[in-house]
């Protein structure tokens, strides 16, 4: 199990990924590759099986900047090698600038022997958001 955190509030882009800035529980097996202060984890594929499969999982508080549409939805969601897994989004409709919502996401990623694929929290929405208390949990379950 390895563990990520960024607890200081970012303002994340559309399309950008959330940044985390400390390995609370870093990966000491080579399992998950994570620089500090970035938004990417590599998970690999070092298995004597055809795959190793991950439990990803996300929680964090997420709301409206100063200057975003109240009233639209914004969201979070995991994203493998850059593209949005559709059925990890957490999606809220805050009614005010500064409204923060608890979100969870999850997903499973099972990663072929010998690759890697690269896993990160992607902002989906469709304008900024400013996110806070993020924690990312990644477990290896097979």
């Amino acid at each position: 199990m390895a563990e990520y955190v960024a607890n200081a509030l970012q303002e994340v882009e559309s399309g950008q990924n959330i940044l985390f800035t400390e390995d609370s529980i870093p990966c000491n097996r080579g399992y998950v590759i994570h620089r500090g202060g970035s938004g990417i984890f590599t998970l690999r594929g070092i298995t004597p099986n055809c795959f190793a499969r991950y439990l990803v999982f996300f929680g964090g508080n997420i709301a409206i900047p100063t200057g975003g549409t109240v009233g639209e939805p914004i969201s979070v969601s995991v994203a493998i090698d850059g593209e949005v897994i559709q059925t990890s989004q957490a999606i809220v409709t805050p009614a005010a600038v500064g409204d923060f919502w608890n979100v969870n996401v999850f997903a499973y990623v099972t990663v072929p022997k010998g690759c890697c694929f690269t896993v990160a929290i992607e902002n989906s929405s469709a304008e900024a958001i400013e996110v806070q208390n993020a924690n990312l949990v990644i477990n290896r379950v097979a």
